[in-house]
């Protein structure tokens, strides 16, 4: 027994380096997650003294913990065995296959990454880029809202821009749960998302067990209190104009819904740009007929060294204002409590209507939409006296008009559409460019439908 044995040095490592792993596993790594958890614990217990909406256990939740309790929900080990009847493949197998969907679906929130860098990014991208306006948010009104609610913003989806605008804006407020599409499924920007809470969706899956898991995992956030933000439309708007609801993330948080457990508020928040940042992309996919964009890594990566470069010689602007509009809650307690049956169409509509009805009015969708609506050479004078028409039609609170000032805004207005050459100055007179009609319907589609 006291005998000595002797083996190759790598041997020797290697056995060194499974006893370091096994020791640390056992004893080490245990107690640095317990330190790292007591310190984010307490940094989160004073983070929620100032949040106007507390962060929720659940969110919190180690995510482990948030997998298994997914996995072995009675709806989704149902599911499981249907699935595998179906498919004709062993119990296990559809099992490992329903965790494999959870641990793409559930995300990893960390608060010192979404309060800590996400926020600052986001503050600083929205004013690199435009000049942000709050166009109209009834603060009154928000903070009525009852404490115990889950909150759910429910938004018009123009740009990618749309995360970071909202995230920014609400981030004294509470942090926001997206429903993220497969374009962030990248490695690293997926770690990123899913450390600031955004969980993955596969829009077009006709999977039912994926399905099932995702649903579930949605219910748990909502009754877990979690507060989200979704695109009801799901997916970028090719035209400029609002869309129809997709019907799949209300269904399922209306699904199951017991107002007595805990009511659910939507907020409805509309968003408008004198520039989307993807508006050449979006209106080459709805030339080729379908959802199919073309935006390379090289080509976004160009786009911003070419920005940095102009800011380098003096020579940046930004690209006009970005407004946002918060628009009146909606309980989903109090609107299905006189409808039966399957209230998620009709509540979908009632969302979209509430969208648009506080669309922020900026100045080039303003001016698109005027000189469109000519159908020929317009004066900088005939401009301003139709602005000067249409806000009056208007709510005000849902008009940004730069500096208060009529003339400024229609200068704002054309003087960018002339420089991307959507217009054209004719004889002191402006009118469209035909090639280029498209695009300035784009812009005008996006507040068209407030006034017709």
């Amino acid at each position: 027994m006291t005998s000595s044995v002797e083996v190759p040095l790598w041997l020797f490592l290697l056995i060194l380096l499974f006893a370091a792993v096994t020791a640390a596993s056992h004893f080490l790594f245990p107690s640095v997650r317990w330190f790292f958890r007591r310190r984010m614990e307490r940094a989160v217990a004073r983070l929620n003294q100032r949040l106007e909406r507390p962060i929720e256990p659940f969110k919190l939740a180690r995510r482990h913990d948030m997998i298994q309790q997914l996995i072995y929900h009675p709806d989704v080990t149902r599911a499981i065995v249907e699935h595998a009847k179906a498919e004709g493949i062993p119990e296990n197998v559809a099992f490992q296959e329903a965790k494999s969907y959870a641990r793409e679906i559930v995300p990893s929130f960390s608060a010192s990454a979404y309060f800590g860098f996400a926020i600052r990014l986001a503050r600083f991208l929205s004013r690199a880029l435009y000049r942000v306006r709050l166009a109209h948010f009834d603060a009154d009104t928000l903070q009525n809202v009852s404490k115990d609610a889950t909150v759910v913003f429910v938004m018009n989806h123009k740009s990618n821009m749309d995360y970071v605008l909202v995230t920014y804006l609400a981030a004294e407020r509470s942090a926001l749960a997206y429903a993220v599409g497969e374009w962030a499924r990248v490695w690293p920007l997926s770690r990123l998302i899913k450390a600031m809470g955004a969980y993955f969706i596969r829009r077009k899956s006709r999977n039912a067990l994926y399905r099932k898991v995702l649903a579930r995992y949605v219910r748990l956030a909502t009754d877990g209190g979690v507060t989200q933000a979704m695109f009801p439309e799901g997916g970028l708007s090719l035209d400029g104009a609002p869309q129809e609801a997709k019907l799949g993330l209300l269904k399922y948080i209306t699904d199951g819904f017991d107002p007595e457990v805990r009511d659910v508020v939507f907020v409805p928040v509309a968003l408008n740009y004198d520039r989307v940042l993807e508006d050449r992309i979006l209106l080459k996919a709805l030339e080729g007929g379908g959802r199919r964009f073309h935006a390379k890594i090289s080509v976004v990566s160009g786009f911003f060294m070419k920005q940095l470069w102009l800011r380098m010689r003096g020579k940046y602007h930004k690209f006009g204002y970005a407004a946002v509009s918060f628009g009146h809650p909606l309980s989903l307690g109090e609107f299905g409590s006189n409808r039966e049956g399957d209230i998620t169409e009709s509540l979908s509509q009632e969302l979209m209507h509430r969208i648009e009805a506080v669309m922020p009015v900026v100045p080039v969708p303003m001016v698109a939409y005027i000189i469109r609506k000519a159908q020929g050479p317009v004066s900088r004078a005939a401009i301003e006296q139709a602005y000067a028409k249409l806000i009056g039609t208007l709510a005000a609170p849902h008009v940004h008009l730069p500096r208060g000032d009529l003339s400024y805004a229609s200068e704002v207005g054309i003087r960018t559409l002339l420089e991307r050459k959507m217009i054209l100055k004719k004889s002191g007179q402006y009118v469209s460019n035909p090639d280029q009609a498209t695009a300035l319907a784009f812009y005008a589609n996006s507040i068209a439908h407030l006034f017709g």
